[in-house]
């Protein structure tokens, strides 16, 4: 924590497009007042000389309230979302379209094809996943632990490179709880801006009180260099999406701990993003509110994946990073639905799992 804060704050005394100190102690002081909290959320993002309606972002006690609003959560629900192992058998049953489960393990107890093998030694992952390799045609499976966000222990499992990747994962695995999934193809066009990682769309769905889904908002999150996640707060970055159509916004933010930068295009390759369309989007859609059907919380961030033949969900959130959300929407305040939301959560329980 103490090193995100110097690296935002590197980067903010650097950054050559920040407006005025003038201003910025303006704007923050009369956010400071308007919103009862110290504007530390201003200092992400707001100071900059494009951001001309700094007032239309929520800040962090907002996102807070929101978040954890008892009015937008129940633990039937939140129980499916948070553990990833429920959540893959549950789509599956539903036919919603996910990863295929390929194993799973608790802490040394690993499971396959209704087997428990229990593992000691790094010699024992390794016969363990020989073992599911040769049941299955994949090439690569992939690690992550049933209950973290945000890219936060995953790991990539190769079949040519078996010793080597147990080498690096096996501590990790076999002290937690872990799902294991195929490796999910990417559609071609998105290989073309970042092939190294499934770049994937976060998109966050309400529920209003009458009972209408409705998408907020969506992004996509797009991986640098060789990291095989695509999360911002792994270092990548995103990119705003035009609800109607499905086309890249032009510019996409990074994180301020990994630099804050902006993108016209990716930094790897310098693919540009601006009328990039994104296949399958219609379908997406389609999927989205199909998954709200059977996963009825009111307020959700599902991540997905394209696949080469259409969407695929990752998983959902029930937490959702709404400061990535509210900066790609551009201020969730000039969102026709969003002051209500926000009246909603302010006069309601705060939600405990």
């Amino acid at each position: 924590m103490i090193q995100k804060t110097k690296n935002r704050l590197s980067v903010f005394l650097k950054d050559n497009r920040k407006k005025s100190m003038g201003k910025i102690l303006k704007e923050s002081i009369h956010l400071w007042i308007l919103k009862k909290e110290v504007p530390f959320y201003y200092f992400k993002y707001l100071y900059r000389k494009e951001v001309h309606n700094y007032l239309d972002y929520i800040s962090t006690k907002e996102a807070s309230k929101i978040q954890h609003s008892a009015n937008f959560h129940k633990i039937e629900y939140t129980t499916i979302i948070s553990n990833k192992l429920i959540f893959s058998v549950y789509c599956k049953r539903n036919n919603l379209p996910v990863p295929e489960l390929k194993s799973y393990n608790f802490n040394s107890n690993f499971f396959f094809e209704n087997n428990v093998y229990k593992i000691k030694t790094k010699n024992d992952l390794i016969s363990f996943y020989e073992l599911v390799f040769s049941k299955n045609k994949d090439s690569c499976l992939f690690i992550k632990p049933l209950s973290l966000y945000g890219g936060k222990g995953c790991y990539k499992i190769r079949k040519e490179h078996l010793a080597d990747d147990i080498n690096k994962c096996f501590q990790y695995v076999v002290s937690d709880s872990c799902v294991h999934e195929e490796f999910v193809k990417q559609h071609p066009k998105i290989n073309k801006i970042h092939p190294k990682c499934v770049n994937t769309i976060r998109v966050e769905t309400f529920i209003d009180k009458e009972g209408k889904t409705h998408i907020l908002s969506a992004f996509m999150r797009f991986g640098v260099g060789d990291s095989f996640v695509d999360n911002a707060h792994s270092g990548g970055f995103y990119v705003g999406i035009n609800l109607q159509n499905g086309i890249l916004n032009k510019i996409g933010h990074q994180y301020m701990e990994y630099g804050g930068a902006h993108y016209i295009a990716h930094p790897d390759n310098g693919y540009v993003f601006e009328g990039f369309s994104i296949p399958y989007f219609q379908e997406l859609k389609d999927v989205v509110f199909k998954a709200v059907d059977f996963i009825p919380d009111r307020y959700i961030g599902w991540d997905i994946a394209i696949g080469e033949n259409g969407p695929i969900i990752i998983e959902a959130n029930e937490y959702p990073s709404i400061f990535m959300a509210d900066i790609a929407y551009g201020g969730y305040l000039n969102h026709p639905l969003y002051k209500d939301i926000l009246e909603e959560a302010k006069n309601s329980e705060h939600f405990s799992a």
